[in-house]
């Protein structure tokens, strides 16, 4: 039987289910995606609206993500970078911090920002000095505790943790408390240290759209919802059931396998909103933090301080929200726009597109960097991809969809994987 015969399905068209396909393609294969979407992506789009492109949650890409490195064309998407810094808002005025070894116009703003002591910085380069040299493998082997004791056990004053290690890295892992495993914050700060933060000119969405267009014998069926996965068989909603040599179940598998029900993947949550403004009240390509406790915004970003696809008429605003205080959303939206005003100044706003994301972040403990081919086994003839496997970043929904592909060749003896 030729590669090519076998019917191998994947069930949605997120990062993991694309590169799924991509490397059964690589060895011959020729897979069919199913997702209920009319699109790719996933959890990653990009909507075009009054000429601003609008990613669904502020979503950036890690240039130093080895399964990107391995996976993309940087070139080609086009990658817009932001600057490795941040600025800080206390009181309406910017406090702007950054990495002086990469960028020496932080040095004396860093030094006298007034954002933790001069201890703090030493121990920053200290940090950046000892994770350079720590490989993945043994972030993802150390002992887990969480982000906010592995800080203190550092020795870092509340001072610097309040006003920048918080409000920074609760954007990242959608959390308030920095309860979030200190494996991911090695793994994510490593990765700022070593790449930059960037976004597709395009938008976010052109991360699936390069992936998808470099498919060439893969067969997609938009528009199609799954309601149960067997071995040998996928039902759709329809009651249709299809013939399924191998399966990848790479989204939630939970609700669509009987003897996954009770695993079902625990989300995190946010909200972003979109402004229209007439200027920019950060000038440079950094992103904006409110450390104020309480407060509903966590960050802020001009995407146009970036170039872009579209040609913007003004200003595009972009605040995220990590915990909305179960408001509704024309509350959330006039709180949002006092809060612009009250901690960063900004009062020229017009309300573009309000996002709410239930499903932006998997919460998930033991976390692990990678996994052999066989673990994505599930059955023999089901396979798991996503995430939700391994870590929640684009990063991990590479080398799941990856590990999956290669567990189905390992099985056929197609192929020992690379």
């Amino acid at each position: 039987m030729d590669n090519k015969d076998y019917k191998i399905h994947i069930i949605g068209a997120g990062i993991s289910g694309l590169i799924a396909a991509q490397v059964l393609e690589n060895h011959g294969f020729s897979p069919i995606i199913i997702e209920s979407s009319s699109s790719v992506g996933g959890r990653i789009k990009t909507d075009l609206i009054d000429g601003y492109q609008l990613d669904h949650g502020f979503q950036v890409l890690l240039t130093s993500y080895p399964a990107a490195q391995k996976y993309l064309n940087f070139k080609a998407l086009e990658l817009q970078k932001f600057l490795p810094g941040a600025s800080i808002f206390t009181n309406k005025q910017q406090n702007i911090i950054g990495d002086p070894l990469r960028d020496v116009s932080f040095l004396f703003s860093t030094l006298f920002s007034g954002i933790g002591n001069f201890s703090d910085k030493f121990k920053i380069l200290k940090l950046n000095n000892t994770l350079k040299k720590k490989t993945l493998e043994d972030i993802f082997s150390t002992e887990e505790k969480t982000t906010l004791v592995y800080l203190k056990n550092l020795g870092f004053s509340d001072g610097i943790i309040n006003s920048f290690f918080k409000p920074f890295f609760s954007g990242i892992f959608l959390e308030t408390h920095l309860e979030t495993s200190s494996r991911m914050f090695e793994f994510v700060y490593k990765m700022f240290g070593e790449g930059y933060a960037a976004i597709p000119k395009a938008g976010i969405q052109a991360i699936p759209d390069q992936l998808f267009e470099k498919l060439t014998n893969t067969t997609f069926k938009f528009n199609t919802k799954v309601s149960a996965v067997m071995d040998g068989e996928i039902t759709l909603v329809n009651n249709t059931v299809l013939k399924s040599d191998f399966t990848i179940v790479a989204t939630e598998a939970s609700a669509l396998i009987s003897n996954l029900k009770n695993q079902t993947t625990a989300w995190k949550s946010c909200d972003t909103l979109y402004f229209e403004t007439e200027e920019r009240h950060i000038k440079k390509p950094l992103i904006g933090l409110v450390p104020e406790d309480g407060a509903l915004i966590n960050n802020i970003f001009y995407h146009t301080s970036l170039s872009t696809s579209t040609i913007p008429k003004k200003q595009l605003l972009s605040v995220t929200v990590i915990n909305n205080q179960n408001l509704k959303q024309t509350a959330l939206i006039e709180s949002v726009e006092k809060e612009l005003n009250k901690f960063c100044g900004i009062t020229d706003v017009r309300f573009i597109k309000h996002y709410n994301i239930p499903m932006a972040l998997p919460n998930l403990k033991d976390l692990s960097y990678a996994m052999l081919p066989s673990e994505t086994r599930l059955t023999a003839h089901t396979f798991l991809a996503g995430d939700t496997q391994l870590n929640g970043s684009l990063n991990a929904a590479m080398i799941s969809g990856e590990r999956a592909a290669l567990g189905i060749i390992d099985s056929l003896g197609a192929g020992n994987g690379n």
